[in-house]
């Protein structure tokens, strides 16, 4: 009898490091459609559609401007409040999403990852791709404001040369929310009382993150909180870029990106190791 030959052959993944991230390559027209099922289930029966995606965050800086800026007195290092708030919350608000749906990627996805082979990380990347459309969005509302205050306004709002690391910044973000959000997936699998703390977790970790204040106004003795938050360096590096104002380092964000790669690296491993057993408990 002939040897059957197979165009494609499962096996498990018996060892930590064998992540087989060229699967993903092979399998991209399926993240597509992930991706495309991700934007159509957020616009479906809404009667604005991608507005939502303006007014939310002009309500939101809105409120920021009046509660930090206008009664606190928060200093925003010379910027027009609107745009600095804007500076924080766009890249933020990326974070924030892509994260709290990529920690639930095993329980929404788990009828899907019952039913046929195809690498499970495609799932989760597919979120971060599809993010960036409500990312652009935003980034559109916040440039929109820079040039009404450089058209109309006096200001000293400059694109400074860090504006070039932009395409870095956003890699950064998507590749860290990708990395603690599955990391925090593999461990609901079991424990699901954790997914009740993402939301509270990720709206506590903004109070770290200079999003409503710049690092120079963070005092001495609370300074190490917020400078060796990983997210910080890359916020202050987006707003340097669009604004001229911004406490940040090359080296800052050289630790930024060697924090997100050592935890995307964790991520896909315990990703990868949970996957096998994880409809047992999901």
């Amino acid at each position: 009898m002939p040897e059957e030959k197979w165009d494609l052959v499962i096996t498990p993944r018996t060892k930590w490091w064998d992540l087989r991230l060229g699967e993903l390559w092979e399998y991209r027209d399926l993240i597509l459609i992930f991706v495309r099922r991700d934007i159509v289930s957020v616009y479906k029966q809404t009667v604005l559609g991608p507005l939502w995606f303006f007014l939310s965050p002009l309500f939101t800086v809105i409120t920021f401007n009046f509660v930090f800026n206008n009664i606190a007195g928060i200093s925003t290092d010379g910027i027009p409040g609107p745009v600095f708030y804007l500076s924080g919350t766009t890249l933020w608000n990326y974070f924030s999403t892509c994260f709290s749906s990529t920690s639930n990627t095993f329980r929404t996805n788990a009828a899907v990852f019952g039913k046929v082979y195809f690498p499970r990380l495609a799932a989760p990347l597919a979120t971060i791709l599809a993010n960036l459309l409500k990312f652009g969005i935003q980034l559109t509302m916040f440039l929109g404001f820079i040039a009404y205050y450089r058209l109309f306004e006096e200001t000293t709002l400059r694109f400074d040369d860090a504006i070039f690391f932009f395409p870095v910044l956003v890699l950064l973000m998507g590749m860290l929310a990708l990395g603690v959000g599955i990391i925090i997936s593999t461990m609901t699998t079991k424990y699901r009382d954790l997914a009740n703390f993402v939301s509270f977790g990720v709206g506590l970790l903004m109070y770290i993150t200079p999003v409503i204040y710049p690092l120079s106004a963070v005092p001495e003795a609370y300074a190490p909180f917020v400078e060796y938050n990983p997210i910080s360096p890359i916020i202050e590096m987006f707003r340097l870029g669009f604004t001229g104002v911004g406490t940040v380092t090359a080296a800052d964000l050289a630790y930024s990106a060697g924090f997100t790669g050592v935890v995307l690296l964790i991520g896909i491993m315990l990703f990868h190791r949970v996957e096998r057993t994880f409809m047992d408990t999901v």
